[in-house]
């Protein structure tokens, strides 16, 4: 697993994740890399160095770390964007500002929970699905009242389609991530992303 790879989001502290962390970690890299179906307890348990049925300790099934993993990586992003817009301030060209380059950053520093969420969401059972979704909803809102004060005169139809073109933009970077310098890919997506959220 390379550093880049070692996705940031699934660990409170990021140089010291804990075993249950390390095991999501390795979970959404070894899902990201070959998709959660074709992925076994045993194929984690030896990306972190124990046998497969020590996983059970921690995690009831692989559904459970799948869901647990995105269920995760949505309340951060839920939270870190409420963060970001209340620390911009009431100004919501500041607000779209943060929440870009909060977008970007995530994007950019964890290539394989986007794939995981982009790919394996449908993998869950309903129930866990149906947890994730309102988390991601939930988040896509905050853009919503964002872009619908930028933009008044389009209503929140049109606020929503932008912030989903926003999140296709950005999130394609486990696809073209490492070609440029990471701060060169930033600014660049930041430019690309405010631009599609205000045109």
């Amino acid at each position: 697993m390379t550093a880049r790879q070692s996705d940031s989001a699934l660990s409170a502290d990021a140089a010291r994740p804990s075993r249950r962390e390390q095991i999501l970690r390795a979970a959404a890299q070894l899902f990201a890399e070959r998709g959660a179906r074709a992925v076994g307890v045993d194929d984690v348990g030896a990306a972190v160095g124990v046998t497969g049925p020590a996983i059970y300790r921690h995690f009831a099934s692989k559904d459970a770390m799948l869901a647990e993993m995105l269920e995760a990586i949505s309340q951060r992003l839920l939270a870190g964007a409420r963060e970001r817009v209340a620390a911009a301030g009431p100004d919501p060209a500041a607000q779209l500002r943060a929440l870009v380059a909060f977008q970007v950053d995530f994007a950019l520093d964890n290539p394989a929970l986007i794939t995981v969420q982009d790919r394996d969401l449908g993998s869950l059972p309903a129930g866990d699905a149906a947890a994730v979704r309102r988390l991601q909803r939930r988040y896509v809102e905050v853009w919503v009242d964002v872009l619908a004060r930028l933009r008044p005169e389009e209503g929140t139809d049109a606020s929503r389609a932008r912030a989903h073109a926003v999140f296709g933009l950005v999130n394609s970077t486990p696809h073209s991530a490492g070609r440029l310098p990471r701060e060169r890919m930033a600014a660049l997506l930041a430019a690309m992303a405010e631009a599609a959220a205000t045109a």
